[in-house]
């Protein structure tokens, strides 16, 4: 049904067509819209008889009247039947007026009532086939009025069973617009069509059940400003019912029609409206997960502020006992140093007395002993003063003689001269009390950590040595992340070594030839930073020649690492890995790496024939390497230099004076890159996708190599071009035959 009413309804006025025009084009048009469309051409110097043509609204085709106007064109009576079906169709549906007013009202608050009704209307605007068809018709005036009354006495019951408050929001009613008694009687139902609200005997008055009143739309009452709309800024009393994407405004349909919006891009309000309320429901769900993002920041930074106030609450509580602690502490020290004082005070007063005491009997001694010689010198017979001054004469001698016996010494230690109070150092000290805070970021030596296959030894400083507790190391295997952050929270992948004293430490039993990332914790008591991350790298497996590998015509050197071509037939055990084939003098080394990055280089020396590559333990070893699927190579013959697998060989360029070859090993990146060492230059690059663990393999046809092995990855290597080593592997997909110089290889000795 909404299908066949869209093919039923006015292109201008968005209704059903009534009394329909043919027009030339074979479109319809309402009659009164084409008068509209001919009114809007109207002036005061071209009346309305003097327009003769007009455009289809539709297809734009130029319609031209004769001199009865619009009365001339066809009246399109089969499209005006089919329209009369259609609305008989839809009045006997169960969604039409007439089921709808014998069913039994809304049990709901009139507040209620006017919502749905405006929701009804906004469909009815927006163009829904179902909802303007089930409106149109009227039923019989008696079942009408039966059905409005019902609906009027439902309306009072409810208003008994409601609160005072829920009376009072329903006492705003729509008034009756046609009755011209004052005040006017209560609307009953709102005409969308006549757009005016009427009571139950107006309604009765202007809308018998028969046509065109049928076709009207009647709804519950609802506001005027609600059912009439929006009319268009430019032709006053024409209702907006498009949209112009343009100017982004709302327009009718004679702006589109000779307006300026005749050549703008159009859609329906219904369309705009899905499109910009999806548009504010995505933006408004933004907004709101924004809004609660914010409110839960907040909370986080209340908790925070309220964390703050706990913390400095506590910080200060904290203060004031450890301050009474080194005040108890003073006191206590001032007791103990004062009882000190006291002490030797007594000690050294008790001294004193006693030295006092013995010089006043020295004193007293040597007083008496004075006066009796005063009293002798004053005898002037020589026989009695010889009689008396003898013994006084000698007792005064021993007097004079022993003098210093007499006389005690002074102690001066006894004065307290040489005690003091010195407080300074403490003074200093308590000067300097703070708050004790997390220690400064160490920072990680990049140039005197060292590293060997196996081990890294890292190195870090500190700017408040003093103040740190302890260190902690933190490392795991870098796996290119350039976001330290999100890796460093990745705990479970970390190695944490606790409780480092010293500004170094070396870690054991890592990965050979691999990147690592390490941290460095400075903590004490009140927390803890971190260091800067370091990449930090082992170096390359360290490796010898496997005597076992070695062709019978090959030559070891003790420390195997030096191989030489020797002609002279030696007794060698066959072995399964041995290299046997005729010309595949050969050699592998005694690892078999699957893992990391690894680099060594071969000193070539005058040898000017050779193959230098990597292979799987099942590579054959009576072929020479790069013939089979399992191994990769870089060969030289005399003057040609060539890149061999499965087989396949293409030509590289490189120096004749080539004497050092360095090999990259990534089995982590899947690459096997060959480089002049002494010129730093990139000569090739091998994509592998390896599937086993690969070993070293060395072939020469003259002279000797010599291996260096266990070495770190230079800087040259690691900046080396990828975009060469991707030409390179399509330079080497396009070699499908086999080289001329395979052929001459085999003669070449």
């Amino acid at each position: 049904m909404e299908t066949l009413e869209s093919e039923l309804t006015c292109p201008i006025c968005l209704e059903l067509f009534e009394d329909p025009l043919l027009l030339p084009c074979a479109h319809s048009l309402c009659f009164n819209c084409a008068h509209r469309i001919l009114v809007s051409h109207c002036s005061t110097s071209k009346p309305l008889e003097s327009i003769s043509a007009f455009q289809c609204p539709t297809c734009r085709y130029v319609i031209t009247l004769n001199h009865r106007g619009l009365e001339g064109l066809k009246r399109n009576v089969t499209l005006q039947n089919i329209i009369d079906r259609f609305q008989k169709a839809s009045l006997s549906g169960p969604n039409s007026p007439t089921e709808s007013r014998r069913l039994p009202p809304p049990q709901r608050p009139y507040t209620a009532t006017i919502s749905a009704s405006i929701g009804t209307i906004g469909t009815l605007g927006g163009g829904s086939g179902t909802s303007g068809s089930s409106a149109r018709g009227s039923p019989a005036t008696s079942s009408h009025s039966h059905s409005l009354a019902n609906h009027s006495n439902h309306t009072n019951h409810n208003n008994a069973n409601h609160s005072p408050a829920v009376i009072a929001k329903m006492d705003y009613r729509i008034s009756c617009q046609f009755c011209e008694q004052d005040p006017p009687r209560e609307a009953v139902k709102t005409c969308v069509t006549c757009e005016v609200s009427y009571c139950d005997r107006c309604l009765r008055a202007t809308h018998p059940n028969k046509k065109p009143f049928t076709s009207h739309r009647l709804v519950e009452p609802v506001p005027d400003t609600h059912i009439r709309g929006l009319t268009c800024m430019e032709h006053e009393n024409e209702k907006v019912n498009m949209y112009c994407m343009v100017d982004d405004q709302l327009i009718c349909a004679l702006c589109k029609l000779v307006g300026r919006h005749r050549e703008h891009q159009v859609c329906s309000l219904t369309e705009r409206f899905d499109k910009l309320k999806q548009t504010l429901e995505n933006n408004l769900t933004n907004l709101v997960k924004r809004n609660s993002e914010l409110e839960n920041q907040m909370a986080k930074l209340i908790q925070i502020c309220q964390q703050v106030e706990v913390n400095t609450a506590m910080h200060e509580a904290k203060l004031v006992e450890e301050c009474d602690e080194l005040v108890e502490i003073i006191r206590q020290r001032k007791q103990v140093i004062a009882v000190k004082i006291k002490e030797s005070k007594v000690m050294k007063l008790r001294k004193l007395a006693q030295q006092i005491a013995n010089c006043r009997q020295c004193l007293e001694r040597s007083s008496a002993l004075i006066t009796q010689a005063e009293q002798s010198l004053k005898e002037n017979d020589h026989a009695r003063f010889l009689q008396t001054a003898r013994n006084v004469a000698e007792r005064v001698a021993m007097a004079t003689a022993s003098s210093q016996v007499l006389i005690p010494d002074v102690n001066l230690n006894e004065a307290f001269d040489n005690f003091a109070l010195d407080f300074s150092r403490e003074k200093k000290i308590l000067e300097g009390l703070d708050y004790l805070t997390a220690p400064n970021p160490p920072s990680i030596r990049e140039e005197l950590c060292t590293a060997s296959h196996d081990t890294i030894t890292v190195h870090w400083t500190s700017e408040d040595e003093f103040s740190v507790t302890s260190y902690e190391l933190q490392y795991t295997i870098y796996t290119g992340q350039t976001n330290f952050i999100s890796l460093y929270n990745s705990a479970d992948s970390w190695m944490i070594v606790p409780n480092i004293k010293q500004n170094h430490y070396t870690v054991h039993g890592l990965q050979s030839g691999t990147r690592y990332i390490f941290f460095v914790k400075a903590i004490n008591q009140a927390g803890s930073r971190n260091s800067e991350p370091a990449r930090l790298k082992t170096n390359s497996q360290p490796f010898k020649l496997d005597p076992k590998t070695a062709h019978k015509k090959l030559r070891l050197s003790n420390d195997c690492l030096t191989m030489e071509k020797d002609e002279s037939s030696l007794k060698k055990s066959h072995t399964p890995e041995r290299f046997s084939g005729t010309g595949s003098y050969g050699a592998a080394g005694n690892v078999f790496i699957d893992s990391g990055c690894h680099y060594w280089e071969v000193l070539l020396g005058a040898s000017t024939w050779y193959a230098i590559g990597v292979a799987y333990k099942s590579a054959p070893k009576n072929e020479w390497s790069g013939k089979n699927s399992s191994s990769w190579v870089f060969s030289r013959c005399n003057s040609n230099f060539m890149v061999r697998h499965d087989g396949k060989e293409m030509l590289v360029e490189a120096s004749l004076q080539l004497r050092r070859l360095g090999v990259l090993l990534d089995y982590d990146n899947n690459s096997l890159s060959f480089y002049d060492a002494m010129s730093s230059q990139h000569i090739h690059t091998f994509e592998i996708s390896f599937l086993l663990p690969v070993v070293p393999t060395f072939m020469i046809w003259n002279k000797s190599v010599m291996i260096l092995s266990g070495l770190p990855v230079p800087d040259f290597v690691e900046g080396s071009s990828l975009e060469h080593q991707e030409q390179q592997q399509q330079q080497m997909g396009l070699c499908r035959q086999e080289s001329p110089y395979l052929t001459g290889m085999k003669n070449c000795h």
